[in-house]
């Protein structure tokens, strides 16, 4: 039986997210600390919207953006509105300790605990690079997957980074090998 040539790199991606120090589950119910030039409150839409420069951080995982949108449930405990769900957009950045994710858009669904970036996708770990178009990270079992959906027309190219070009439509990347 032929596997999906896509197969291999869902896995090397899931293996890049799911290392020892990244596979301990991400504390979802940490508080979640932000800085931004600007701030605008929408309160009777339940959301706020940051922007300039954006730097929220939970736990260990650290997220940039120009923009996010937060948005709360109307419940409020202890003073603060219960945050569910973060959307970010211009050049967004997810950083955990041994790795970084870079995309287009963020999507951080705090009441599913999954983490999805969408539109040119890369997910580095060391010398090792993956490259897709949607990538998508349970943070409690710490599975990533990572596919060619893209944002942009199919076939294109982009720029090589770290000598990978991505294809779009594709996931693709480059594995070092220790040196003997």
């Amino acid at each position: 039986m032929k596997r999906a040539p896509h197969l291999s790199a869902l896995i090397a991606a899931a293996s890049l997210w799911a290392t020892p120090a990244a596979a301990q589950r991400h504390d979802t119910n940490a508080p979640i600390d932000f800085a931004a030039e600007n701030l605008e409150l929408q309160d009777r839409a339940n959301r706020a919207v940051l922007s300039g420069g954006v730097t929220i951080r939970q736990a260990d995982l650290t997220l940039t953006a120009a923009r996010v949108t937060v948005a709360y449930t109307g419940q409020v405990i202890g003073g603060s509105p219960q945050v569910s769900r973060l959307d970010a957009s211009g050049g967004v950045t997810v950083v955990r300790p041994t790795q970084r994710a870079r995309a287009q858009y963020g999507v951080y669904d705090l009441n599913k605990r999954v983490l999805t970036m969408l539109g040119d996708v890369s997910l580095i770990q060391g010398n090792n690079t993956l490259r897709g178009g949607r990538l998508s990270i349970n943070l409690d079992t710490g599975r990533a997957t990572l596919d060619g959906s893209t944002t942009g027309a199919t076939g294109a190219t982009s720029p090589a980074e770290n000598g990978v070009e991505r294809r779009q439509g594709r996931v693709t990347g480059r594995f070092t090998v220790p040196q003997r």
